[in-house]
């Protein structure tokens, strides 16, 4: 079994859609840190665009299971933080676009 990729990882990040934001989670600035080890376990720190997000609860679990759904993937581990905060610096100049935010 190969080693999972960041590549292959961001790629499944870019199909988990904040319900509230029409933009993916990575795109968003959202994810904070990929690490894949050799023996394909993977561990996503992210965080979330307000700590009171009504979606807190299933927007990791989803994470999650995009990132297990990677090949070589064994597990995915998702650590959510809120430091530092997320701020709209952190997306990606398609999401700014896509948003109308330029």
């Amino acid at each position: 079994m190969k080693k999972p990729t960041e590549k292959a990882i961001t790629e499944a990040l870019q199909n988990v859609h904040d319900p509230e934001i029409p933009v993916n989670v990575y795109d968003l600035g959202l994810i904070y840190g990929i690490d894949i080890s050799d023996d394909g376990e993977a561990e996503i720190t992210m965080t979330l665009t307000n700590p009171n997000c009504p979606v807190a609860d299933k927007m990791p679990a989803e994470v999650k299971k995009a990132v297990e759904g990677v090949e070589g993937v064994k597990h995915a581990k998702v650590n959510l933080v809120f430091e530092p905060q997320w701020t709209k610096d952190r997306m990606s100049e398609a999401a700014m676009l896509e948003l109308g935010l330029f």
